[in-house]
């Protein structure tokens, strides 16, 4: 149900309607869920090995080689363990045996709720007349289909080799049939053979083809693959593996076991199979080589290598379904720790410039490509798919004219069944320009393998999105910095910068990106942030770059390249955002699959926490510590605040009921030594006397009691901190007047010598100056320790109200604003880190903040603010 429209007040000024609208659409304290899991819950735990976000230039090959040399360490440490239980090695963090029926290592953490509310959309959508003939239904689902006909109408997605394929709505389904170890299922497993290549990559039931594109670019480097598969015991069944993440290199390990297509062979009702020769026929036949593999295999039937390097990349981000869908460039990144950048094809402005870095002569780039489009405008090339860019070279033909040709793969290795995949324009396979004199120059042999060769502008025409990957060796020296930043619903250039001081000339790579969020996926929440930067001087008087994506929905991260000179830059980012409201926010998720699947959320929630952890991350869970902190003190100030006052007040109540009692008390009584009296009358006058003392405590001690409450309401407490304490009967030096009056009668019966006139006359004068003398000589006679405890209370009450007052000025809290049932209002937080890439050994690179106003307001980009949309 809509929620109805608020009623508009008249009595209201528009200005004063437009302003409540803007109060109720922001967050005044904007946050992010920087920790999924609170640090108690770490508290006994191994502190994490990831490492904190850098702040000083270090080799561009350190990362690497301190991931590597952990790497290598966990392999040898389960090989040894293995060797003493005489077992093959099981990896306990991503076990698919133990998973299979669990199925965490296939799917998502929201997986779940996704399909639900995805076919719960589409019977809604049919319960609202969205059947045949009614195109355009809207669903909520990212990427799912436009209409419920739209689902269902159109065939499911199909692997290479024809088989019904995994797609449902924007999350994949899978569904192998079982799963088994390399020396079960390979006659003679090898992890290569000939080496890496290009050809060896098939795709299987996963929507990973911008990964194998990205394998498939650097396979026919040998330096590159090695950087990535480092140790291995293929024995053992253990292989170990690097990756690069959020500027830093990981490792990783995993096991030989491996999913396959069909289930293992069973005995179904009257099935009698007393040899077992049913059993290894379909062995042999469904669950024997490559080709029984569900996900990525190798096109040799024995080879081993690109299944298991896809199971370590899809165990680093949690799950086989986190891989599906990207952009090759990304991969590329992830495997070799360099910088991609994207380019669109009909925006090259100098063909000649790029056709030189993709011949690519020393190395330095590798590239990738994409198909979108037309259909009718792309051959037969699979629109919304990633091809490899193999090689690139410039030929000579018969006539002497130079040719340029471009060599390209695509990863499902084949053609559909319906002949599509391939180019098969001029160049392709049995294209009228593929002469004897071609096909010897460029060693072609013909065939459905996914290989084909088009002219480099056929390539430009028909690839919408090129990806190039700038590689780094230990030439170069990296450095980054990360932080967080509020992003307003407004765009704007942030009043945050990061400066770069260059000592050296030469190349400079400048990267700003934010987290990976495909390592934490269902924890992303409902924003979605896209990057833009400006770099320039340090005076602000040349812009040197200004750097946008391609993309919209492909900012992981944006980069420019040039030379600079030695001096200071400023880097000034722009962050525009997107949100999606029928997205999960992040602590929706975290309450409610903390007890549906708590397994999976601790492996993805971990990821997040280590992301999180980067240095100059902020810790949210941290700053709510501290707050609570903060108030608690501030609490303790208030009660000794009121107790030093009750203290106070108790002993002015003392004092007076001591007067008091001196004043009313019957002149008789205080001259009981007229020596007239019988003994009987004296005990009967002091019984009296000590009646109406106590009687009078009690009074004193009711109001001081009566008093102590009114303060406590006042203080909002709800029950006293401690009893108040009882007025105890004067001590011996300070008597009440009764036992004065005795005395002193005592000594003029003795004496004889006073009148009895003079004698009250004279005590009455006694009594009334004895109060104060008495006070006087009671402080004097009680311990040094007692009089600190007596006079701290007063002192302190004098402290803490000067601390209170300090705290109010301080923290003058602004009037809560109660929000709209239903809506949420804008809080965007981003995590972002700039990485810098020199060959300068000294490069830095620091964060700055405006102190003030008016330095904020120097930062101008177009004689705009930093602030304003440009």
């Amino acid at each position: 149900m809509a929620t109805p429209a608020k009623k508009k007040d008249f009595n209201k000024t528009p200005q004063e309607l437009v302003t409540e609208f803007w109060d109720q659409f922001f967050v005044k304290k904007p946050g992010k869920v920087t920790r999924i899991f609170p640090r108690s819950l770490y508290e006994t735990l191994l502190p994490p090995s990831q490492p904190q976000g850098v702040s000083s230039s270090r080799n561009a090959t350190d990362s690497y080689l301190a991931a590597v040399k952990e790497c290598k360490e966990k392999v040898k440490r389960i090989v040894k363990e293995c060797e003493r239980t005489n077992e093959k090695f099981t990896d306990p963090d991503f076990d698919i045996e133990g998973d299979f029926d669990i199925r965490n290592c296939l799917h998502g953490l929201t997986h779940d709720a996704d399909l639900e509310e995805f076919y719960g959309e589409l019977q809604q959508l049919y319960d609202l007349g969205a059947t045949k003939g009614k195109k355009g239904a809207k669903s909520r689902s990212r990427g799912a289909p436009r209409s419920a006909e739209d689902a269902l109408e159109t065939p499911a997605p199909k692997d290479s080799k024809g088989r019904e394929g995994v797609k449902a709505g924007w999350r994949e389904t899978f569904s192998p049939g079982s799963v088994h170890r390399l020396d079960w299922i390979f006659e003679s497993p090898q992890w290569t053979k000939d080496g890496y290549s290009s050809s060896d990559i098939k795709q299987g039931c996963d929507g990973d083809c911008w990964w194998l594109a990205a394998v498939a670019t650097i396979a026919h480097r040998k330096d590159l693959m090695d950087k990535v598969c480092v140790a291995r015991d293929e024995e053992v069944g253990v292989y170990g593996f690097v990756f690069f993440k959020d500027g830093e290199w990981i490792s990783t390990v995993v096991d030989d076991n491996l999913y396959l297509t069909e289930e293992d062979y069973r005995h179904h009702y009257d099935e009698y199979d007393p040899t077992g020769k049913k059993g290894r026929k379909h062995r042999k036949d469904k669950q024997t080589g490559s080709e029984a593999l569900y996900f990525s295999q190798c096109s040799d039937p024995n080879e081993t290598w690109l299944p298991l390097l896809e199971k370590a990349y899809a165990k680093v981000h949690g799950d086989y379904e986190a891989i599906s869908g990207g952009w090759p460039g990304e991969g590329v990144e992830d495997m070799t720790g360099g910088v991609s950048a994207m380019l669109q094809s009909n925006r090259v402005l100098r063909k000649d410039k790029l056709w030189k870095e993709l011949v690519n002569s020393n190395g330095d780039f590798v590239f990738s490509c994409s198909a979108h489009g037309h259909a009718d405008t792309r051959g037969s090339i699979a629109n919304g798919h990633a091809y490899s860019i193999l090689k690139a070279t410039e030929e000579v033909d018969e006539d002497g004219r130079k040719v340029r040709l471009v060599k390209i793969r695509n990863p499902w290795g084949e053609r559909t069944p319906w002949g599509t995949g391939e180019w098969d324009g001029p160049w392709s396979d049995g294209s009228k320009e593929w002469t004897p004199y071609w096909l010897r120059k460029l060693d072609h042999k013909f065939g459905d393998d996914g290989e084909f060769w088009m002219s480099y502008q056929d390539m430009l025409d028909n690839f919408m999105y090129l990806y190039r990957t700038r590689l780094f060796d230990d030439k170069w020296n990296v450095v980054q910095q990360w932080t967080t930043v509020t992003v307003g619903w407004i765009a704007g250039y942030l009043n945050k910068k990061f400066v770069i001081e260059i000592k050296k000339e030469g190349t400079v790579v400048i990267v700003l990106s934010q987290l990976d969020e495909r390592y934490f996926q269902g924890l992303e929440g409902q924003y979605r942030f896209i990057l833009h930067f400006v770099l320039q001087d340090k005076d602000g008087k040349e812009q040197l770059c200004r750097v946008r994506p391609t993309l919209d929905w492909s900012s992981r991260s944006v980069s420019c390249e040039l030379d600079l000179e030695p001096g200071r830059y400023e880097v000034l980012p722009k962050i525009t955002v997107q949100r999606d409201t029928s997205q999960r926010m992040v602590e929706d998720v975290v309450t409610r699959w903390a007890e549906e699947n708590p397994t999976k959320l601790r492996q993805i929630g971990m990821q997040y926490d280590l992301a999180h952890a980067k240095g100059g991350v902020h810790d949210e869970d941290e700053i709510i510590t501290q707050r609570k902190e903060k108030m608690k003190k501030k609490e303790e100030r208030k009660k000794a605040k009121a107790k030093a006052m009750r203290e106070k007040e108790r002993r002015e109540k003392r004092k007076q009921k001591q007067v008091q009692i001196t004043i009313n008390m019957p002149e008789g009584s205080t001259v009981a030594t007229s020596g007239t009296g019988t003994e009987a009358d004296k005990k009967e006058e002091k019984k009296e006397t000590a009646e109406e003392k106590k009687e009078e405590e009690e009074k004193f001690e009711d109001a001081v009691e009566e008093k102590s409450k009114d303060d406590e309401k006042k203080d909002g407490e709800k029950k006293h901190e401690e009893p108040p304490k009882k007025v105890s009967a004067p001590s011996s030096s300070s008597k009440s007047a009764a036992d004065v009056a005795a005395g002193e009668g005592k000594k003029t019966e003795k004496a004889g010598e006073k009148k009895e006139g003079t004698a009250a006359a004279a005590e009455k004068k006694k009594i009334e100056e004895k109060p104060a003398r008495e006070e006087k000589k009671e402080e004097e006679k009680v311990p040094v320790e007692e009089q600190k405890t007596t006079r701290a209370p007063a002192a302190a009450a004098e402290e803490v109200q000067e601390d209170l007052s300090e705290d109010e000025e301080e923290e003058e809290e602004e009037p809560k604003i109660e929000y709209e049932e239903g809506k949420i209002p804008w809080n965007a937080v981003c995590v972002v880190g700039l990485r810098v890439y020199a060959q300068d050994p000294d490069v830095t690179v620091t964060l700055a903040t405006p102190s003030t106003a008016e330095e904020g307001a120097s930062l101008v980009m177009d004689q705009h603010a930093v602030g304003a949309t440009i």
